[in-house]
């Protein structure tokens, strides 16, 4: 085990479920260390995957944090089977170990005077934002969820949600609910409930550019984690630059170092 910088740790940790959820997404769960435990939501870890038959994955690979249990030195992925990484995650069983980095970056923040917030997730979001249900019932803060995939069968987070007393509003492709037009007209009724003290988001440019264009409307803050592909995550091979719209002027960030959560109207989709 090596340090590599203060809250952050790489360690071998034994896998305890590696199941799968649906037809593209596994849930993965392994023992850690009480520092990786710790870890907040909206922060990622780089996974070393072993490499799958036929395949040999030479980065790590970027892996957003899907829950973390202190009690139980726990932490949780949600992952999408997309290449040679993901697919080497898939031949991982109870009893193997594999090596994680982190946790790492910035993650959401949660401000004292929330009474009420807005998620809304798609793809990789719908991991993204699920640590933050339990965040804000722990901070007594309440949640409503707009989650977003292709059909039904693929949503995933949402009975993650319900369990941490979120209302749950999803919308697909398939049943042709998913467009802008309509998921405007969902956060705009929440706004008018005062449902809507601030967006978290993760997941979708069409769907950030909204929630954007309501923030400033409203005068409401928001915080989008943004997804970037990655090399190092450790901010030194700078891999991951993104524009970002600061004040006046354009500027250059990590996503992995300054991020990857980011205030919401920063951002450039």
């Amino acid at each position: 085990m090596s340090t590599f910088r203060a809250k952050t740790v790489a360690e071998r940790s034994e896998i305890l479920a590696n199941t799968l959820v649906n037809g593209e997404y596994r849930h993965m769960v392994v023992r850690c260390t009480s520092l990786s435990a710790g870890a907040k939501p909206g922060q990622f870890f780089q996974l070393l995957c072993p490499p799958p038959p036929g395949g040999a994955p030479f980065l790590r690979r970027p892996m957003s944090l899907y829950g973390a249990d202190p009690a139980t030195n726990t932490v949780e992925f949600l992952y999408k089977i997309a290449g040679a990484g993901t697919r080497g995650l898939t031949t991982l069983g109870v009893g193997d170990t594999v090596e994680i980095l982190g946790p790492l970056g910035r993650g959401f923040t949660l401000a004292p005077n929330l009474r009420h917030i807005v998620a809304v997730g798609r793809g990789a979001g719908l991991a993204t934002l699920g640590p933050l249900a339990q965040a804000a019932q722990a901070a007594g803060i309440g949640v409503s969820a707009v989650l977003s995939a292709r059909r039904p069968d693929l949503m995933v987070s949402d009975e993650l949600f319900r369990s941490r007393g979120a209302t749950v509003l999803t919308v697909t492709d398939f049943e042709g609910t998913s467009g802008p037009a309509h998921v405007e007209r969902l956060l705009r009724n929440l706004i008018t409930e005062n449902r809507c003290d601030a967006f978290y988001t993760c997941g979708s440019s069409r769907l950030l550019r909204v929630q954007q264009r309501l923030a400033h409307e409203f005068g409401l803050p928001g915080q989008v984690a943004m997804e970037q592909q990655m090399a190092c995550g450790l901010g030194m091979c700078f891999c991951c630059v993104r524009d970002f719209n600061v004040g006046d002027e354009i500027a250059h960030k990590r996503v992995c170092w300054d991020g990857p959560v980011f205030d919401m109207m920063e951002a450039l989709p």
